[in-house]
């Protein structure tokens, strides 16, 4: 995650304590030295709505063989010992599943932060007092637009009205809440309108995800936008950064998946902002970039670990048949082995980017997905050659 907020203007968050933390550099198997990495969870791929970008194709059905409540419970208990900082709970939609408050709650006392993603729909006023009361850090709403987007991205009409309700009933007793937009070609047209939503709803967060190309999403490879486009995009997410810090009103802005967003920004802080440029790209040198297989790992619904959400069928263990702790420290793992190790590996236009150290080769999904080869260049990569070159203002 890239917080735009943050490198311009100054933010402070809980995420943030993990994201630019100097003592995460350079660590390889979790967020900071004696912690575990942010896993994000799919504990049920069940969900009441089809988008159709899901990564995990989830349908309204029930699914064979997910962790069972004891088998969840052992599992937290594990990402606790392990001082892992975050659990993402996603899914599907976490909502459906009925143990979801009993291991939230467990999460919590386990000293895990308990977040989650869904898509807002089944979050009644109830259900929003229950999320804070059990100590939810962050819950996040998924919005691909206006009402017509919306409802066609997620497969069912009235899908925008509830998952409209649900943030306003987060809004409504204080439940840190956001939005999640995920950026295609089809819904970039709206980026105003959900700028403008925060400030309406009284929303003091918006997550913009890039197209990840996996699960349903790979099919969508013809409907992401263009370079060009997302150019456009990122300056305009600056400019309404500016715009409300100018405004006095404190919204967080987040870019997310892909890290050649790093670089665009800092190279626009040398031209706009130089005397903020070189603390900005310190900060983003500890981030590192791309972290999956280090600082981020998923688990899915049967309990497999993944590099990241993306990457399900690459699968690095079960938490059924070892702990998570063991499966993620175990060197001897090929693929976790490569991903901490992944310079020697990647090759294209990423493996000669003056920028690599702030970006780290960006996403293998995206890279496999359009040859096959896991470690090709990013084609997401919207940086010109001379923009990567190494040069003045490079670093290798």
């Amino acid at each position: 995650m890239l917080d735009v907020t943050k490198l311009l203007v100054g933010s402070e968050s809980y995420g943030n304590s993990i994201r630019y933390a100097d003592s995460a550099r350079g660590y390889l198997t979790g967020t900071r030295a004696g912690c575990g990495p942010v896993v994000a969870w799919n504990m049920s791929r069940t969900c009441n709505l089809k988008c159709v970008h899901c990564y995990a194709s989830s349908e309204n059905k029930k699914y064979e063989n997910e962790l069972t409540t004891g088998e969840a419970k052992a599992f937290i208990k594990d990402l606790g010992e392990f001082h892992v900082p975050v659990l993402l709970f996603t899914g599907g939609e976490p909502l459906m599943r009925k143990d979801f408050f009993e291991l939230a709650e467990y999460c919590a006392e386990c000293g895990v932060r308990p977040t989650i993603s869904t898509n807002g729909t089944l979050i009644t006023p109830e259900v929003a007092r229950r999320l804070q009361q059990i100590g939810v850090g962050y819950v996040g709403i998924s919005m691909d637009g206006m009402e017509e987007i919306h409802d066609a991205f997620r497969g069912v009409k009235g899908a925008y009205q509830r998952s409209l309700q649900g943030i306003r009933n987060c809004v409504a007793i204080g439940q840190k809440v956001g939005l999640r937009f995920t950026i295609n070609k089809h819904n970039v047209g709206e980026l105003d309108q959900i700028i403008r939503l925060l400030e309406e709803e009284s929303v003091d967060r918006v997550c913009f995800y890039h197209l990840v190309y996996s699960g349903r999403g790979s099919k969508m490879i013809e409907e992401d936008v263009t370079h060009e486009q997302t150019r456009a995009v990122m300056d305009r997410i600056i400019e309404a950064v500016l715009d409300f810090d100018r405004r006095g009103l404190k919204k967080e802005i987040l870019m997310v998946d892909n890290h050649a967003d790093g670089v665009y920004l800092y190279q626009w802080l040398k031209k706009n902002r130089p005397e903020q440029a070189e603390q900005v790209y310190g900060r983003l040198a500890v981030n590192g970039g791309n972290r999956s297989g280090m600082a981020f790992a998923n688990v899915d619904n049967l309990g497999n670990v993944h590099p990241d959400q993306f990457t399900q069928h690459h699968t690095l263990g079960n938490v059924r048949e070892r702990p998570f702790s063991e499966i993620w420290t175990d060197d001897s793992i090929p693929l976790l082995h490569d991903l901490r190790r992944r310079r020697e590996k990647i090759h294209g236009r990423c493996a000669a980017c003056g920028y690599y150290e702030i970006c780290n080769g960006n996403f293998r999904a995206r890279a496999e997905a359009i040859d096959g080869d896991f470690w090709d260049s990013d084609p997401a990569c919207y940086l010109t050659d001379e923009e990567i070159a190494v040069g003045e203002g490079a670093r290798l």
